[in-house]
């Protein structure tokens, strides 16, 4: 998409508040051709939680592109998605074979459930 175009932006919902990071990618990835592996550095970020869409397409390439450079990656099942359900299986599937070989899959219920546990003064 074009920035500026019908439907480029964020959708007011999930509209970035204030101070809030937004990394504009322009590729399939977001390593190569935008800030995002110099904020992460810069933050001191080790471990990436990642959602998207496509699953097949831009969220395995992020998440092989951050595996890559050395990033601990979960990816959350339940919130990503793709055109073809096949492809999206498909997607999954390889990230956890070979015992995780670009990260760990899980879902959201259990990712909140788990960040719960490990902080529950927040919760």
């Amino acid at each position: 998409m074009t920035r500026g175009e019908k439907n480029w932006d964020i959708i007011d919902d999930l509209y970035p508040v204030p101070g809030e990071y937004v990394i504009d990618k322009a590729g399939k990835g977001a390593f190569g051709q935008s800030n995002m592996p110099l904020l992460l550095k810069n933050l001191g970020i080790t471990h990436l939680v990642i959602t998207g869409i496509t699953t097949d397409v831009c969220v395995h390439t992020i998440m092989r592109e951050a595996n890559d450079y050395g990033y601990w990656c979960l990816l959350l099942k339940d919130g990503t998605g793709a055109t073809d359900y096949g492809n999206y299986q498909a997607a999954i599937k390889q990230v956890k074979m070979q015992g995780g070989v670009f990260g760990w899959v899980s879902d959201s219920k259990k990712f909140v459930e788990g960040v719960r546990s490990a902080f529950p003064k927040i919760s």
